[in-house]
């Protein structure tokens, strides 16, 4: 997953709203959005490479999801599958706090790594730079977002994805109730946007000027590196609603797959 943006406990019916991008080399095996055979709670898609995810949830409630922190100097081959901070979590029974806490003696055993997790209390924000000590917060109730930095830098891409997700939020049709409906076309309307960011603009994350323009839109349409799924997820306290929609090379659409579920 490389852009999250999502608003909680911002509207009382809706404690919290999720759009996110997974970008991701196109050749790397990954399983759609579904109920693992293996941990029947947990619904998510699945890296069939590593056997992690990258954002999932379970029917209680338990939320997770994973960017990567971009630094090429600071990545190792012996490092354990980041996706396994997500798999992890949805499978155990850690509440988020807890969790954080034993992240912040292992989570040096990981490359860099921004992990969100929800436990229905909270709602953590745990940071890894990948040659450096891990960072936890509690974020407020309100608007967030993240890309492969520090939640909040103002990449072009997270500065667009925020304003599409604080519109959704104001919007009268964003209550949220079982099925789906207008909010999910907006969300993915905001997860498609595949204007790139100028060059003025870009960050230097040690990648160089042709890879930093090619990673600047919310959506990108790679041949080999691009945007290989969009999801929504909206949570209350009665409904779970997640989307999955799933694009191959050059961003061309593969399917869907969605769950409707009352909690």
């Amino acid at each position: 997953m490389c852009l999250i943006a999502l608003g909680w406990r911002v509207r009382p019916d809706m404690p919290l709203l999720v759009i996110a991008n997974r970008d991701e080399f196109h050749r790397r095996p990954t399983a759609p959005l579904a109920f693992w055979a293996d941990a029947p709670d947990v619904l998510a898609g699945r890296d069939l490479q590593s056997g992690g995810t990258w954002m999932g949830v379970t029917r209680d409630g338990r939320f997770a999801a994973l960017t990567n922190f971009r630094d090429p100097s600071a990545q190792r081959a012996d490092a354990r599958s980041r996706g396994l901070l997500v798999s992890d979590f949805l499978t155990g029974q850690a509440s988020g706090p807890e969790y954080a806490d034993a992240l912040r003696r292992d989570g040096g055993d990981y490359n860099g790594f921004n992990l969100l997790l929800c436990d229905g209390n909270s709602l953590i924000w745990i940071g890894h730079p990948g040659d450096g000590e891990v960072d936890v917060r509690t974020l407020e109730p309100g608007l967030h977002a993240v890309s492969n930095h520090v939640p909040g830098t103002p990449w072009p891409k997270l500065v667009r994805a925020m304003d599409g997700l604080s519109r959704m939020l104001r919007s009268p049709d964003a209550a949220v109730a079982p099925g789906f409906g207008t909010l999910t076309d907006q969300a993915f309307a905001v997860l498609a946007d595949d204007t790139p960011a100028d060059d003025a603009d870009l960050p230097d994350t040690g990648v160089g000027i042709e890879w930093e323009r090619r990673l600047s839109p919310v959506f990108i349409r790679g041949d080999e590196y691009g945007t290989r799924s969009g999801t929504i997820l909206q949570l209350t306290d009665l409904h779970l609603n997640i989307e999955e929609r799933r694009y191959g090379s050059g961003g061309s659409y593969q399917g869907a797959s969605r769950f409707s579920l009352r909690r």
